[in-house]
C-alpha cells in the first residue's frame, strides 16, 4: 500500500461519533463510575448493567438493525470503548468488553441467521451475556494445543474439557467455544460450538491481582451435549474464526488503554495544578508525548482495520506498544499523586494495579513480539 492510499493518523470521526461520545461519557459518568468502588470490593457488578446500556443501544452499536443493533459501524464501538475507559474499574469494563467486544462478534460474522436470532440478538438486547471460552489450563497462548474434545454422536457433539480465566464465565447464558473436532486437534481440527450455560459446570471466580469487578472463571464440559445447530462457522473451520478477531480484540485493548492513560494524566496534571517543580513540569511533558504517540499508532491502525486495509502489523504495534506504556504511565501518574499528596486517589490505583493485565491479555508481549517478527520477514 502506498503513503498516499494510507488513511491519516486520525481515524474519521464525525460528527456524529462525537455526539455519540458525549452521550456515553455522560451514562459513564452517571451511570457507572459512582459504583466502580462498590463493585470493586463487591467482587462483582450486577447483570442489570448489561440492560442499562441495552436501552441506550450501547450493545449493538456495530450489529445489524435486524437483530436489534444500530448497523453504525466499528468507529462507534471505539469510540464507545475508549470512553468506557473512564468507568472506574478495569474489571467492569473487562466484562461489558467481553459482552460486546470478543464474544458476540464471532457469532456476528459466522452464525447462521437462526444463530444470530436466539444469541446475539437477546445479548444485544441486554437478556442474556456471552463468554468466550478458548483459554484452558495447558494451552494458554497456545490455542492450537487446546484439548477441549468434542466428539461426534447422533444430532451433534458430546464436550469434555475445562476452560480457565474466561471473563463473564460465571454469569454467561452462553460460550462461545473453541473445541478439538478430531483427534489431532490443531490449526486443521478446531471447531468452535455455541454452549449454553446450563450444560456446563461453572466454578465460582477465581480470585485475582486486578479487574476485581470481573467474575473471571473456570467452566468446565462433563459429558455435555450439544447440537448440530450450534456448530459455528464450519467444521474444523474454528482456527479461522480465532484468527479473525484477534485484530479487533487487540485494537479494543490498545483503545482502552490509552485513554486510560489520558485519564491518569488528567489527574496527574490536577495534582500539578498552581505551580509544579520543574522536575513535574518535565515528567508529565515527557508521560504525554508517550501517550500521544500510542493514540496516534493505535488511531492509524484503527484507519486501516476499517477501511478494509490488511493492520495486522499495524495493530499489532498498537497493542505491544499501549499495554506496556499504560503500565508504566499509570505507575508514574500514580507516583505524582502521592508526591502531591493525594494518598487516597483509590481510582488511580486501581487503574495502576488493573494495568498489569494490558501485556498478557489478547496475546502476551512475547506473541506480539514473534508476530511482529513474522510479518518483518525475519
Amino acid at each position: 500500500m502506498s503513503a498516499a492510499a494510507a488513511p491519516a493518523l486520525a481515524p474519521p470521526f464525525t460528527p456524529e461519533h462525537e455526539e455519540l461520545r458525549a452521550e456515553v461519557r455522560e451514562f459513564i459518568e452517571t451511570e457507572l463510575r459512582p459504583h466502580a468502588r462498590e463493585w470493586e470490593e463487591a467482587r462483582w457488578f450486577p447483570d442489570e448493567v448489561f440492560g442499562k446500556l441495552a436501552e441506550r443501544g450501547f450493545l449493538g452499536l456495530k450489529y445489524p438493525v435486524e437483530y436489534g443493533g444500530s448497523d453504525r459501524g466499528y468507529l462507534a464501538d471505539a469510540v464507545f470503548t475508549e470512553e468506557l475507559a473512564r468507568c472506574g474499574s478495569g474489571g467492569l469494563a473487562a466484562g461489558i468488553g467481553a459482552h460486546i467486544g470478543i464474544a458476540t462478534p464471532p457469532v456476528w460474522k459466522f452464525g447462521t441467521d437462526d444463530q444470530k436470532r436466539r444469541y446475539l440478538a437477546p445479548a444485544i438486547r441486554g437478556e442474556s451475556i456471552a463468554a468466550l471460552a478458548i483459554t484452558e489450563p495447558d494451552a494458554g497462548s497456545d490455542v492450537a494445543g487446546l484439548r477441549t474434545r468434542a466428539e461426534a454422536v447422533d444430532g451433534g457433539w458430546v464436550v469434555r474439557g475445562s476452560k480457565t480465566y474466561i471473563t463473564n464465565g460465571v454469569r454467561a447464558s452462553f460460550y462461545v467455544t473453541a473445541v478439538k473436532t478430531t483427534q489431532e486437534g490443531g490449526h486443521h481440527g478446531i471447531s468452535f460450538l455455541i454452549v449454553e450455560a446450563q450444560d456446563a459446570v461453572r466454578s465460582s471466580k477465581l480470585e485475582k491481582l486486578g479487574w476485581h469487578a470481573s467474575d473471571t472463571g473456570e467452566v468446565v464440559f462433563d459429558e455435555a451435549f450439544v447440537p448440530v445447530e450450534n456448530l459455528l462457522g464450519s467444521e474444523h473451520g474454528g482456527f479461522q474464526l480465532i484468527m479473525a478477531n484477534f485484530q479487533w480484540e487487540r485494537l479494543l485493548m490498545a483503545l482502552g488503554a490509552v485513554e486510560a492513560m489520558h485519564v491518569a494524566l488528567e489527574r496527574a496534571r490536577e495534582a500539578a495544578s498552581g505551580t509544579p517543580t520543574q522536575s513535574v513540569r518535565h515528567k508529565i511533558a515527557e508521560l504525554s508525548v508517550r501517550a500521544r504517540g500510542c493514540r496516534d499508532l493505535t488511531y492509524f491502525a484503527l484507519g486501516l482495520f476499517v477501511t478494509g486495509h490488511n493492520a495486522i502489523q499495524e495493530v499489532t504495534q498498537a497493542k505491544l506498544l499501549s499495554q506496556r506504556a499504560a503500565y508504566e504511565v499509570m505507575d508514574e501518574c500514580l507516583q505524582l499523586r502521592g508526591e502531591a499528596g493525594y494518598f487516597e486517589d483509590f481510582e488511580l490505583q486501581r487503574a495502576a494495579r488493573d494495568a498489569r493485565l494490558g501485556p498478557i491479555g489478547g496475546g502476551t508481549d512475547e506473541i506480539m513480539r514473534e508476530i511482529l517478527g513474522r510479518t518483518m520477514g525475519l
